[in-house]
């Protein structure tokens, strides 16, 4: 399609109208200004253009300017939190509206335009927005009286928003470095579509012992919790154990940050079956109390902590078998229930053994972890050995048991793979 028009002005040639061939001639008549054309000079030549300039003409008369911002166009994209601009921005908004990169646009279309951008450095603090991704607050204490590190995760302010609405349903999930992944993983509950949760949770690590605390750093991810597809990860903190004091209830107020995963550094993910380092088998925490009234000691199981990952989807189905050497009989072994799919089983089940006091100093105490397997051959995962001929630390537990008749003593023990048997047949 074309349409023809009279050659316009060399200067605006691309932009200008041009005036209309069909003018009556009471129009030209009554204009002095338009000098009569002579009848010998021929028509001019038609003027070609393309339908898309026809249109860019019609439609765009102005300069083209860039879209400044998608949120111009589609509100939902606003930065959240949205406040205005201080006044002192809007009276400098109003004097330069028109000039530099602003010309041809209204003043509100600027003003919303530069009130965005103050928002973001407003609400951010930062120049790049990619930077804040909001803070964290939390208590750490560690009870070495009980072997627990407390973890109290109180809120979270000014997330990032993650969902397409401009916010976010984010939770905080704990981790234990160096270590297993899944055996030492914690965390809270998920709050619904909010920038600034509050949890109010406490958290427990088992088994954290002095040695414990001046080696790991503790990892708190805040992520973004979404059911159609991947959890997305919005920022972490993390906190190197060793500063903090024994008993000392500490407060942090944190900002998040995106730090380079590394999976082999962070996490040491162990595959299932794999041989590992003897701290990393898991630990157990055991109760012993010889009945003087009764002549039996009762075991009692309580809970194991950041058991060895032994099935394919990264867990295990722990249970415990309890020995009592050298007598042999049925009478001298027992066994807790099966905990599904978790590497921190709490069990509290307690056993007992009719035993003299005079025989109780030559029994050993064999108590072994394994990962139970339908119709399989059960996995030992580890065990530990308490008696007279054991050392350190096992030694001391046996030795205080037997001094303190009636008392309850517990102790957490670290699981290891010395004298373990080939299999245990399924029941």
């Amino acid at each position: 399609m074309s349409v023809s028009k009279a050659p316009p002005p060399s200067s605006t040639a691309h932009l200008a109208i041009p005036a209309s061939s069909t003018s009556t001639p009471a129009s030209s008549a009554t204009s002095p200004s338009v000098p009569r054309r002579s009848a010998a000079l021929p028509p001019p030549s038609p003027v070609k253009i393309s339908m898309q300039e026809h249109f860019a003409i019609n439609v765009c008369p102005g300069p083209i300017l860039p879209i400044p911002q998608i949120s111009d166009f589609f509100p939902r994209f606003h930065d959240y939190p949205c406040t205005p601009p201080p006044p002192r921005e809007k009276k400098i908004l109003k004097e330069e509206t028109f000039n530099g990169d602003t010309e041809g646009l209204g003043y509100r279309d600027v003003e919303r335009r530069e009130s965005n951008d103050g928002d973001r450095e407003e609400t951010v603090d930062s120049d790049d927005d990619e930077t804040y991704l909001g803070t964290l607050d939390f208590n750490l204490l560690f009870d070495a009286d009980n072997n627990c590190l407390h973890c109290t995760i109180h809120k979270a302010k000014g997330l990032k928003a993650m969902d397409s609405n401009g916010l976010a349903d984010p939770y905080v999930k704990l981790h234990l470095l160096p270590g297993a992944s899944k055996a030492n993983k914690l965390r809270t509950k998920t709050l619904k579509n909010t920038l600034n949760p509050v949890w109010n949770e406490t958290l427990m690590y088992h088994g954290i012992t002095s040695a414990d605390m001046t080696t790991k750093t503790l990892r708190l991810c805040v992520c973004d919790m979404d059911r159609l597809g991947r959890n997305e990860f919005i920022g972490e903190v993390r906190v190197a154990l060793k500063k903090l004091r024994v008993g000392e209830n500490k407060r942090y107020h944190m900002g998040l940050e995106r730090i380079a995963q590394n999976k082999e550094m962070n996490n040491q993910m162990v595959e299932p079956g794999a041989v590992v380092a003897e701290e990393e088998r898991g630990r157990i925490l055991v109760s012993l109390c010889y009945n003087t009234e009764k002549s039996s000691l009762l075991v009692g199981i309580i809970r194991c902590a950041h058991l060895a990952a032994m099935d394919s989807n990264g867990y295990s189905d722990p249970f415990v078998k309890i020995t009592l050497q050298p007598d042999m009989g049925k009478k001298s072994k027992n066994k807790t229930t099966v905990k599904k799919k978790t590497l921190n089983p709490e069990f509290n089940e307690e056993f007992s053994y009719e035993v003299a006091p005079d025989q109780l100093a030559k029994k050993t105490l064999e108590i072994s972890v394994w990962d139970y397997d339908l119709g399989m051959s059960n996995d030992f995962i580890g065990g530990v050995e308490l008696g007279i001929n054991a050392s350190g630390q096992r030694l001391k537990h046996w030795f205080e048991c037997l001094k303190n008749k009636g008392k309850k003593v517990e102790y957490w023990h670290t699981l290891t793979q010395q004298g373990a048997p080939t299999s245990d047949k399924p029941d």
